[in-house]
């Protein structure tokens, strides 16, 4: 009888002794699991052996499950390991990366600039020892004349791009490049010196036999140019050198400074000596401010036309010059050039950027009285120049008088109460007479109406407001008029020229005196003057409604309607005709659409009321 063992190992194949790897690996052979589990039924012994054999072998599972679980433990710390260095890695390589990339950037930057730097910098002077122990050192000479030049830039209102102001001495950024000891500031000027198109400017100070100071002055393509004065006087002497600066480097500028000081007669003669040295891209601005100049000075504005044309020719897209060629027309009365130049000016700007061609129509908004345009141009405009505009003159009285011409009387006195003077502006005073008699009109105190426009007439004598407002002196004849100062009346007609207000306004005078036959005429003159403008046609149909010919008002009104398409007064008079024949749905449609084009016209919204309750009574 074989032993314990042996019948285990029997039972088992005879293979546990050889093959405890494999065991531990695969478990006991299912086969021989069977047998030793049946006979372990009828042996005790067998039994015993069965359950020590099987506890070893769950004991070896443990143990290897055990293993396995570090070993994926361990896996796992790895992987994470491994993982996280990854990361580093690939952040640490889009880091340097982006810091390249910002880098060339950063030189790009630098070198677009430089190319397209287009700056004044001003150096540090030298002044000597003596003169510089008194505080007038180098830098404090040459910072009296950078800022006495930026107080001209500021003072010039225009729409032209200026030339940025700095000096040499601040604003360096003390950044060195590795290994060659160079800071940014440094190759950021040395790039600018060698592409760009700045204009350095240095000089200095010395002191004269008579005990006052010479400045001087000199600079690239500035000749150099002595100031002398009193020791006292540095800032005037800047200030002259300041100017001298100004005209050699922006010669379109200086010259609208001057014409914007006062100094037309200076504009006139530093453009017509400029301009042969003048780059062409600058001439047309130049242009601009000479044929300006010579307006303001009450030369005739056939002198001008030349310069304008001259400055679109050069320049196509220059819309400033368009707007002035019509201004221009319209002070030789042709009203209807006018417009024609204005549509073709609205046709050349589109596709130009939103709101940056509305200024520059609005002599085109004037004449087809497109009244909410050439009031946010407006408005725009101030906002973008300080609250004055870009004009020679403060934009506030306009912006009230196209507000009183939209029936918007509290927001003109709003505007005319900010207005503000400046360089003694006639045009400011002038416009702020003519808004108040407008105001005046509208509410029916017909005398102070007449004493204002009397007041505007006195300021018109100046060539400077006459110029910028052309046609407006036809509004002082009917508040003479409506005043009971007939001859006034007829003593500004003759003088104020061919213009289609000046027409329409002697067909109301006349009316007003009983001689309908000649205002008809008169309405009939002011249309063929200019028959694409709406204003004739309007009057004409307030005359014929008056005269009970409804028909014919009708017709005029929608005339001026066609011409006109935003302006709110002959719609208003179209439904007022409409709501004497009780025809309310068409008079509110008429009042509704016209409230588009005069928000706040207080009358407007009381007629517009009493037809909604007629319609909804009837």
């Amino acid at each position: 009888m074989a032993g314990k063992g042996g019948i285990i190992e029997d039972i088992l194949g005879g293979e546990e002794a050889e093959r405890p790897e494999r065991d531990v690996q695969a478990g006991l052979d299912p086969v021989a699991a069977s047998l030793a589990t049946g006979a372990a039924r009828t042996d005790r012994t067998i039994a015993a052996d069965l359950k020590a054999y099987l506890k070893r072998q769950a004991r070896l599972v443990e143990l290897q499950t055990e293993h396995l679980h570090e070993q994926r433990m361990v896996l796992l710390s790895s992987l994470r390991i491994r993982r996280t260095t990854d990361r580093l890695k690939l952040g640490m390589q889009l880091f340097f990366i982006l810091v390249a990339t910002a880098l060339g950037l950063g030189a790009a930057v630098m070198v677009f600039d430089a190319f397209n730097s287009r700056s004044v910098v001003v150096e540090t002077f030298d002044a000597p020892p003596a003169l510089a122990a008194r505080g007038l050192s180098g830098k404090v000479v040459a910072g009296g004349v950078l800022d006495a030049l930026t107080r001209l830039q500021q003072a010039t209102r225009s729409n032209k791009a200026a030339r940025e102001l700095s000096n040499a001495w601040t604003g360096d950024v003390k950044v060195e490049v590795p290994e060659t000891g160079v800071s940014i500031g440094e190759i950021d000027r040395m790039l600018k010196t060698r592409f760009g198109h700045d204009i350095h400017i240095e000089g200095d100070l010395v002191q004269t036999d008579a005990g006052g100071v010479a400045l001087t002055i000199r600079g690239d393509g500035v000749a150099p140019k002595t100031f002398e004065g009193g020791p006292g006087e540095l800032d005037k002497l800047s200030t002259q050198a300041a100017e001298y600066v100004y005209g050699q480097s922006q010669p379109a500028l200086y010259a609208v400074y001057l014409s914007d000081s006062g100094r037309d007669a200076e504009a006139i003669d530093f453009a017509r000596t400029a301009y042969p040295g003048t780059d062409t891209a600058e001439r047309p601005y130049l242009l601009n401010a000479w044929g300006n100049a010579l307006e303001n000075t009450g030369r005739s504005p056939r002198e001008a036309m030349p310069l304008y044309s001259e400055a679109v020719r050069l320049k196509p897209d220059y819309l400033p010059g368009y707007a002035n060629l019509m201004n221009t027309d319209l002070l030789l009365g042709d009203e209807e050039g006018a417009w024609r130049i204005g549509e073709a000016t609205r046709r050349r700007s589109r596709g130009m950027p939103e709101g940056e061609a509305a200024h520059d129509l609005i002599n085109a908004d004037l004449v087809s009285w497109d009244l909410l345009p050439w009031r946010d141009a407006l408005l725009a405009d101030a906002k973008a120049h300080a609250g004055l505009g870009s004009n020679a003159s403060d934009s506030t009285p306009d912006i009230a008088e196209v507000e009183a011409r939209l029936h918007d009387l509290e927001g003109a006195s709003l505007q005319l109460s900010t207005a503000q003077a400046r360089f003694a502006d006639p045009n400011v005073a002038a416009m702020t007479h003519f808004v108040r008699g407008r105001i005046a009109a509208e509410v029916g105190d017909t005398a102070r109406s007449a004493d204002e426009m009397e007041a505007f007439a006195a300021a018109y004598a100046s060539p400077v407001v006459s110029s910028n407002y052309p046609g407006y002196l036809c509004w002082v004849a009917p508040a003479e008029e409506m005043a009971g100062r007939p001859a006034k009346a007829d003593a500004v007609l003759a003088a104020a020229g061919r213009y289609v207000d000046c027409y329409r306004f002697r067909g109301d005078i006349l009316d007003h005196r009983g001689d309908w036959a000649g205002a008809q005429r008169a309405y009939a003159a002011a249309v063929a003057l200019a028959p694409d403008l709406p204003a004739a046609y309007y009057s004409w149909g307030l005359a014929l409604a008056r005269h009970g010919d409804a028909a014919s008002a009708a017709e005029e009104f929608a005339a001026a309607h066609q011409r006109g398409p935003h302006w709110a007064d002959p719609l208003k008079a179209w439904g007022d005709l409409l709501a004497r024949e009780q025809r309310w749905p068409e008079a509110v449609a008429k009042y509704n659409e016209a409230l588009k084009w005069a928000p706040a016209w207080i009358e407007l919204k009381r007629a517009r009321e009493r037809a909604l309750s007629a319609q909804r009574a009837g």
